[in-house]
């Protein structure tokens, strides 16, 4: 059983519904902070599953071999039950899913945000060797990607701005999880996403302070999708980060622009 957390607007305007699909270490509560309220209220009907292994749903003893192809079976479940063809949004390993989802389906938009970039995740993980070496090895004895996250100074380093108050850095590492080492190594190099089999148009965003994926990284995502990428001043979770609301008004922006109602 997945997870599903769904937000219907107290006036539908917008005909077609949003899907958000969260990123490693997450569950869909982090849409629901901020995000899916504020497309709700804009009309939008509005939908955020937990990937299996995460959040409220199944499969957290299964989750360490948990492959690309199991979330990728997550998301078209889901999409299966929403009145019609979403725009699907992923941040961070999700907008991996979201590339690969998109191989084989087209729909009216996708938005990335903080993505994986379609070379994989080589250089984060070069980057984790260079600063954090013992957090490296510990990752792989355990076959578990948590050790990355398993403080909250870590968690604030990977994923948040220095200035996101204590509290609030506090209140969402207790919520963080573990993730799978399967799609870790599906991202690193089993399953690239392929680029040109993707029609569907695509929104990129990145942050300009994200130690996770770099400015390079989000606009060699852009070059790859053909399109161009946009930026603001925030770490990886942009979604949660201070100015979260800058991001937002550039998704509904951009989705009026391409007359998706």
């Amino acid at each position: 059983m997945l997870e599903l957390l769904v937000r219907e607007p107290a006036q539908k305007t917008k005909n077609t519904p949003l899907l958000f699909i969260h990123g490693a270490w997450h569950g869909a509560w982090c849409w629901d902070e901020y995000f899916l309220p504020y497309f709700a209220e804009r009309g939008y009907a509005v939908y955020a599953p937990s990937l299996r292994g995460h959040g409220q749903s199944d499969g957290k003893n299964r989750l360490r071999w948990s492959s690309a192809k199991d979330y990728l079976a997550d998301v078209a479940e889901t999409a299966a039950k929403l009145p019609q063809s979403p725009v699907i949004i992923g941040h961070s390993m999700g907008g991996y899913v979201v590339q690969k989802y998109l191989e084989s389906v087209t729909l009216p938009g996708a938005i990335l945000l903080a993505s994986v970039p379609p070379q994989g995740v080589w250089g984060i993980t070069l980057r984790i060797i260079r600063h954090f070496p013992e957090k490296f090895v510990k990752l792989n004895l355990k076959l578990s990607l948590y050790p990355l996250v398993e403080t909250a100074a870590l968690a604030q380093y990977q994923l948040f701005s220095k200035n996101m108050p204590q509290e609030q850095v506090n209140r969402y590492f207790q919520q963080l999880g573990d993730e799978s080492y399967r799609t870790f190594l599906d991202m690193l190099l089993l399953n690239l996403p392929k680029p040109k089999r993707v029609n569907t148009p695509m929104l990129v965003l990145g942050g300009r302070d994200d130690n996770i994926f770099t400015v390079d990284e989000v606009q060699a995502t852009a070059r790859a999708y053909k399109t161009q990428p946009h930026f603001f001043p925030m770490a990886h979770d942009m979604m949660l980060e201070p100015g979260w609301e800058q991001v937002a008004e550039k998704m509904l922006a951009w989705l009026e622009e391409r007359g998706i109602e």
